[in-house]
């Protein structure tokens, strides 16, 4: 796998955007991918050290239109921690 397809997009929420200052950042990742590919794939993309990997499955939430009932679909999300010594990742860049 190449490393643009095991990280999928940022995750930005109020919450993450309070990790940031933490210099943890959370990613969406495929489905299939380990801590390593994803330590691997953070270094290459974004040019920072990752100090360490969390990494959380996140089901489908169940959804209903009528009498129709689904779910959304499954996703996987890593939380990046970033060494001391390691630039910011610019998410927002102007």
């Amino acid at each position: 796998m190449e490393a643009r397809d095991i990280i999928l997009r940022p995750i930005v929420t109020e919450q993450t955007s309070n990790q940031m200052d933490d210099r943890k950042y959370t990613f969406e990742v495929a489905r299939d991918a380990d801590k390593t590919q994803v330590r691997r794939a953070v270094e290459e993309i974004f040019d920072v050290q990752v100090a360490k990997v969390n990494i959380a499955n996140v089901r489908g939430k169940k959804k209903r239109q009528g009498n129709f009932v689904g779910l959304t679909r499954k996703r996987r999300k890593a939380i990046v921690t970033l060494t001391a010594d390691s630039k910011e990742i610019k998410i927002f860049e102007n």
